[in-house]
């Protein structure tokens, strides 16, 4: 990238240093990188003159910015539904998606938490999960393993951002990094974030509006004033909307100009073979459309000999921040950052919660993900009555839909007896179009006896279904080396056109799930030319978001500029019948 970054005043003077809290606050500390920038990083640590584990974060929210001031709608919910949250802390320094230090601090920890590059009080070029930022982060990691106050052992902390640039960075492997904590993060750009299943997101371009451009460096005056200390957070300097410009990425170009998966996508993707840290990969049922499959591959597929999983429900950012979410991430960070004999060496290496309807979740434990005595069962779609059954279908039928519209759902007989599903889904469809290409989205869903469809609170959303899946037909290749039964995995490496009115097999990854669906109750399976929209009504909006959430949150897929009506606005077929399979596969859960 060819941009100039516009040249902003250093912070003059000495590091301000204060203690208050039963804390020591050093502001601003300077973080020098290999290019000549300095990086700025708030360090919070216990009085006592001693040397701790140190509890990092990296990324572009404004360490200063509170989390009421940034996200008003999240906070207010999360502490009015759970309380916890609040208890044994001022909140005086909570911040979006980055540990309280007032919960870590007094339990023997530093807390440092560092504005990346362009963001903040950080100076520089806003490039989100370039290659540059995993270099400054691996950068900061040997800095706080050799400071006075560090014991030489970092450990990583945090949601989303602050979980995904801990598995990039994590492939440099930092001499001082002891264990990362990876809280609902993704590890794969093109899959997990941009272009699901060769389909364009628009919430990255959204979300840069939206959390980035709100708090990149050198709004100053006109941005926000913080409440932690008085000082301005993406300041001191205040630079006119060119500058601001030229210190930042068009993300709005720059990713809709990279449609395949090629090198762009691979800089600011995880290369998991080299992860090889111990590691806590929490993941979100809820989470459809950005996190979660980046836990589960990351959990699977890392390098490291020391590996967890934990998966949980409710929103994106609440679960991190309640006792539960605390106590478990302190137990897997006093095991590895000091040396506790605490019984982490003996913790399942798979920790569920395992939902039901109505936002009950049990806890179980597992030894493996996939759980090792999952039934891979096949729904075969029926030629008769848009049926789900195990039995193969009996006729022949094509059945017809819009190709931007609603589809067609198809539906099991109520369950004889409780049913669980947990694990990765994938699906088989024989599909012709019209036109040169078709958009599939693919959604599991759960309706009650009196059909009225169930919905889960998701990571945003509050109307979710149990599991979605896309796939651009153009992109139906499969990559064989890397492809599962339960999970295909197709390259986007090249677009291979339609011919119009002829029969293709398609394999469709739908994300991982669990629900427990009760006796009585139906599954059914939705294919459809758009986004899956609840039929209940909307499910509100929240503070840092663009859209009214509707079912998928924020995570749609209706650009004009991918989905054009010379492509896309035709007619689809599903084939069933005829020598072809059709299927969803599920992963049930026998009763131990």
């Amino acid at each position: 990238m060819n941009q100039q970054i516009i040249a902003t005043p250093e912070l003059a003077g000495p590091i301000r240093s204060e203690t208050r809290d039963g804390m020591r606050i050093d502001w601003d500390v300077p973080l020098p990188m290999d290019d000549g920038l300095a990086l700025r990083a708030d360090v919070y640590r216990p009085i006592a003159e001693e040397r701790y584990p140190v509890i990092m974060s990296y990324g572009p929210y404004a360490k200063l910015l509170h989390f009421e001031d940034g996200y008003v709608t999240a906070w207010r919910k999360m502490v009015d539904e759970f309380p916890d949250v609040l208890a044994n802390s001022s909140n005086r320094y909570q911040a979006w998606e980055v540990v309280d230090p007032e919960k870590w601090v007094p339990h023997g920890y530093v807390v440092v938490r560092v504005d990346s590059r362009g963001a903040g009080r950080s100076p520089g070029v806003m490039d989100p999960r370039a290659s540059r930022e995993t270099r400054d982060y691996a950068a900061c990691i040997e800095w706080g393993g050799v400071q006075p106050w560090s014991n030489g052992k970092v450990g990583l902390n945090g949601i989303s951002y602050y979980a995904i640039n801990q598995w990039q960075v994590a492939g440099l492997q930092p001499k001082h990094l002891a264990a990362i904590c990876l809280w609902e993060g993704m590890t794969d750009h093109y899959r997990d974030y941009i272009y699901h299943g060769g389909i364009y997101c628009t919430f990255a371009q959204n979300w840069y509006d939206m959390q980035l451009k709100v708090v990149q460096h050198g709004l100053g005056t006109r941005g926000h004033k913080s409440r932690l200390n008085g000082e301005l957070v993406s300041g001191p300097p205040t630079l006119t909307d060119e500058e601001l410009g030229a210190n930042r990425i068009d993300m709005w170009r720059e990713l809709f100009e990279h449609p395949l998966d090629d090198d762009y996508h691979r800089e600011r993707s995880a290369d998991l073979s080299k992860v090889k840290v111990p590691l806590l990969s929490a993941g979100n049922w809820g989470g459809q459309g950005l996190h979660p499959r980046g836990n589960f591959e990351g959990f699977v597929n890392a390098a490291s000999e020391q590996k967890w999983l934990e998966v949980h429900g409710i929103e994106h950012w609440t679960h991190f921040y309640t006792d539960y979410g605390v106590e478990l991430q302190r137990r897997f960070f006093d095991y590895f950052l000091k040396g506790e004999d605490n019984g982490w060496d003996k913790q399942p290496k798979v920790q569920l919660q395992v939902r039901s309807p109505g936002e009950k979740f049990v806890q179980r434990f597992e030894e493996a993900w996939p759980i090792p005595r999952t039934q891979w069962t096949k729904f075969h779609l029926q030629s008769e009555a848009y049926g789900l059954a195990q039995a193969e279908p009996g006729g022949s039928i094509d059945i017809a839909f819009r190709a931007l519209g609603d589809g067609v759902t198809f539906l099991t007989d109520p369950m004889e007896s409780e049913t669980e599903i947990t694990g990765p889904i994938a699906a088989r469809l024989q599909v012709s179009s019209s036109t040169t290409d078709a958009d599939l989205f693919l959604v599991v869903r759960l309706f009650a006896p009196d059909m009225k469809e169930i919905a889960f609170r998701g990571a945003l959303d509050p109307h979710t279904p149990i599991a979605q899946g896309w796939l651009r037909a153009s992109h139906r290749k499969l990559d064989p080396a890397k492809s599962l039964p339960y999970r295909p995995y197709h390259p986007h490496n090249e677009v291979q056109p339609l011919e119009p009115g002829k029969t293709y097999e398609l394999d469709i990854e739908l994300w991982p799930t669990c629900i427990v669906v009760p006796k009585g109750y139906r599954v059914g399976l939705s294919v459809r030319g758009r986004d899956y929209v609840y039929s209940g009504g909307s499910g509100g909006r929240l503070s840092n978001m663009k859209n009214e959430f509707t079912g998928c949150g924020p995570f749609l897929h209706d650009d004009p500029r991918d989905r054009t009506m010379d492509r896309f606005n035709g007619e689809t077929r599903i084939h069933i019948g005829g020598g072809g399979e059709n299927y969803l596969l599920l992963p049930i859960i026998p009763v131990k």
